[in-house]
């Protein structure tokens, strides 16, 4: 047994982990002697970054840590944008590296792929980041990475190997079965006071977040019995299923929802952080509360980000969401329903100008996959089905339009999740712009057989960069850029591609999609408005 075999079947038959993204290097591969004979499926992507993005896609739609080998160096610093994402919206992630020989580091003799500190680079993207020095410490190591995964807030933590411990033999050991972690409960007087809070609340409001993904039928359950008006952000769709009579969708930004927050004399918030990219995305601090707000976050600290909380529970979303419900045997009557709908009304989503062209959109994308996995970019699209979609199961609807907010996500995310959960269609929606970031990963969806499909917004540049520069008074500069023939790039690929230019040309190319090949559908934004103006009119 060796360290680098001994990893490799502590992932497999403790931690359950059937797929690894990794491209192989000099330093990596007795890293890669570990997969020999393993049941492990390893995905070679054509950039670190694209690892990491898979690995979160993959993450976001199982529910279970995504993987990643990385090599020393140049491999690490390309990985740090898709930790930061992952770190940004609480992602379980792995990230296996090699590092130099320990009799070698931080001594700065140039050897190849030095840096000063690699562990000191990545601990800021990672919930933690260890340098294993000890073979035998391996396992400890790894069950503390699951750990942050099962028993707190989640998010990407890194374990680098100096290649001189690959190697190391290590004497068979017979190793006891992973502990079961149990997250924590409520405190029962503070569940009971946020009991009494809420059943004396004339105007509640609840507010449900990623954190909530793993527990929809608990949130279901006390959304209806409280009667409450919810806001479900971006990685909480789906929560409550598809068209819920309560759910004001993730519209915390938009102003008539700003104005029931403000009137709310009780909120709850489950499994959020409050932040800007969910409740202020037009950037202004105008998302207020008014009254008493109860939280509810694994995370201590967060309690107290962002928001004024009145009363706060370091507890699981989903097991303080059902202990909640207990206190409401019958459903209170406080009109949440036509509170919601009178809000929805106000805020008129298909008719307002900047989302009316994606209402045939994903109208279309709904009635021909209506089961599907929808993985966005920073793209014209995306920013309009945050307020749109609306998803019948969690875990099918997330992009980078949130938190650290990076570019080139989508076609690798959506990569990660068809690997993850290959009975449902997956689409990526991504911009003429941003995919040139992560283009590269066609080759891995080709290579993959991955039936993806890729729906480039093609509107000949940054558009969203070019509209900020324009409302500030900026001349354009970087944002007109030149984009390459996406059907001949496609070809080259060997991916099937089409242009499409209305909702028509849309629905025939998903209705004939390759069930074993990746798909690029390039939608001409330009033509798509027009056409789209003209059935208005």
């Amino acid at each position: 047994m060796t360290c680098a075999r001994l990893l490799l079947a502590l992932l497999q038959e403790r931690y359950a982990v059937d797929t690894v993204f990794g491209i192989p290097g000099v330093h990596t591969v007795a890293l890669y002697r570990g997969l020999e004979g393993s049941d492990i499926r390893h995905v070679t992507p054509r950039h670190e970054q694209g690892a990491g993005f898979m690995a979160d896609g993959y993450a976001r739609a199982t529910g279970r840590p995504g993987v990643c080998l990385i090599i020393t160096g140049p491999g690490m610093t390309n990985i740090a944008t898709a930790m930061g994402q992952a770190l940004a919206d609480s992602i379980p992630m792995l990230v296996i590296s090699s590092v130099n020989r320990r009799d070698t580091l931080g001594r700065g003799q140039g050897r190849l792929h030095e840096l000063p500190s690699q562990q000191q680079l990545l601990v800021g993207v990672s919930r933690f980041s260890h340098t294993l020095l000890d073979p035998a410490a391996l396992p400890e190591v790894l069950a503390r990475a699951f750990a942050v995964f099962d028993g707190e807030r989640p998010g990407p933590v890194h374990i680098e190997i100096p290649i001189d411990l690959f190697d190391a033999p290590l004497a068979m050991v017979e190793l006891p079965p992973p502990a079961r972690l149990f997250r924590p409960a409520p405190d029962p007087e503070g569940l009971a006071l946020a009991a009494e809070w809420l059943r004396e609340a004339k105007r509640p409001l609840v507010l449900l977040g990623g954190g909530c993904a793993d527990a929809p039928a608990a949130a279901r359950t006390l959304v209806e019995r409280l009667d409450a008006p919810t806001v479900t952000t971006i990685n909480a769709k789906g929560v409550l299923g598809r068209a819920h009579p309560l759910d004001l969708g993730a519209n915390a930004a938009l102003p008539a929802v700003r104005e029931l927050a403000r009137e709310a004399d009780v909120i709850l918030a489950v499994g959020t952080e409050l932040g800007e990219t969910d409740y202020d995305v037009v950037f202004d601090d105008g998302f207020t509360l008014g009254g008493k707000l109860i939280r509810i976050d694994l995370d201590a600290q967060q309690l107290v980000r962002n928001q004024q909380v009145s009363l706060g529970l370091v507890a699981d979303a989903g097991r303080t969401l059902a202990l909640l419900a207990e206190h409401f045997p019958e459903p209170l009557s406080r009109d949440g329903a036509g509170r919601t709908a009178d809000t929805l009304v106000a805020l008129d989503l298909q008719r307002a100008p900047d989302f009316a062209p994606f209402v045939p959109f994903y109208a279309t994308l709904q009635e021909t996959l209506p089961e599907a996995i929808l993985v966005g970019d920073s793209t014209a699209p995306v920013y309009a089905g945050n307020h749109l979609v609306s998803q019948p199961e969690p875990r099918r609807y997330f992009n980078a339009s949130t938190g650290y907010g990076t570019l080139g996500y989508g076609l690798p995310a959506a990569l990660g999740a068809q690997l993850g959960q290959s009975s449902l269609p997956v689409v990526a929606l991504v911009g003429d712009g941003g995919v040139m970031f992560t283009l590269s990963e066609l080759a891995t969806a080709v290579e993959e057989c991955l039936p993806v499909v890729i729906v480039v917004w093609h509107n000949q540049g940054y558009e969203e960069i070019r509209r900020f520069m324009d409302a500030h008074g900026v001349e354009r500069r970087g944002v007109d850029i030149q984009a390459p023939d996406f059907q001949v790039v496609a070809a080259g690929f060997g991916c099937q591609a089409v242009r499409v230019s209305d909702p028509a040309g849309l629905a025939q190319a998903l209705a004939s999609r390759p069930l074993n090949a990746p798909l690029l559908v390039e939608v001409n934004a330009e033509a798509w408005q027009q056409a789209i103006t003209c059935d208005l009119d």
